[in-house]
């Protein structure tokens, strides 16, 4: 048994290398669409697939998002917000393995067809079920209107990259209908079908390893961190620890919001 450490960022970084060798994104990177929606997860997969494609251009994660989490403390521009479209870059899609900057799911949505790929991050992680949800601010419903028309009207396939710092120990649905009710104020909460792919996922398909949790937490950076222990021959066990020690080290997000 190895026992490796990732903090939220490593996690992030570990599932964007394995989701860019996951057998049905290499698949459609050759033929069909991927639309990798725009979040801080998601960021570090886009980085990966368009370096594989040779395509990064001028693709940065840093304004990769629609919403973002920041410390109460954190200071930002005098209006605050975080959630306009100041600076942002759009989703990532590629069509036959070439990058279409600019564009975002609502541009594409009608048409993807069965075959091709989404990638949506989300909010809240139900570990044992592997379920997730999405915390919804917009009125409107955000990206998850279109991913749900694409995903239930044309059998589209929706990949839930989430790091388990996002686990809760609630019942997704109660959650949702809890937090959707009349009356309730703040985000809402609608469940993601798809599948789900932590750090879990990643290892497994990375390594051919088993990988399960043990601890979590730390503190100066590894806030959110996970320790998991990492089993399989010993040959597996050695080769999994070379293939993960380099993203154990990624730095954090690193953005200078106060600028946004």
């Amino acid at each position: 048994m190895k026992q490796l450490l990732f903090t939220p960022s490593a996690g992030k970084r570990l599932i964007a290398r394995a989701l860019a060798v996951h057998p049905e994104i290499r698949k459609v990177l050759k033929k069909g669409t991927l639309v990798i929606i725009a979040g801080t997860t998601n960021g570090y997969i886009a980085e990966e697939i368009l370096a594989a494609l040779g395509a990064k251009g001028n693709f940065t994660r840093s304004r990769f998002f629609r919403g973002i989490t920041l410390p109460p403390w954190y200071k930002t521009t005098s209006s605050g917000r975080l959630d306009d479209e100041s600076g942002f870059p759009g989703d990532v899609v590629i069509k036959d393995g070439v990058w279409l900057p600019g564009k975002v799911i609502s541009d594409v949505v009608d048409d993807l067809r069965e075959g091709d790929v989404i990638l949506k991050g989300a909010n809240a992680l139900d570990m044992e079920h592997k379920r997730a949800a999405v915390m919804i601010g917009d009125p409107r419903g955000g990206t998850m209107i279109p991913i749900l028309q694409a995903m239930i009207g044309r059998r589209v396939r929706v990949i839930v990259p989430v790091g388990v710092e996002k686990r809760v120990p609630g019942d997704i649905d109660r959650l949702a209908q809890k937090l959707d009710a009349p009356g309730a104020a703040g985000f809402r909460l609608i469940p993601l079908p798809g599948e789900v792919f932590s750090e879990i996922e990643a290892i497994e398909l990375l390594t051919g390893t088993t990988a399960e949790m043990m601890g979590a937490g730390g503190v100066l950076g590894a806030e959110g961190s996970v320790w998991m222990t990492i089993c399989g021959t010993p040959e597996a066990e050695k080769e999994a620890e070379t293939l993960l020690k380099p993203v154990l080290n990624e730095q954090l997000f690193g953005h200078d919001f106060s600028t946004v």
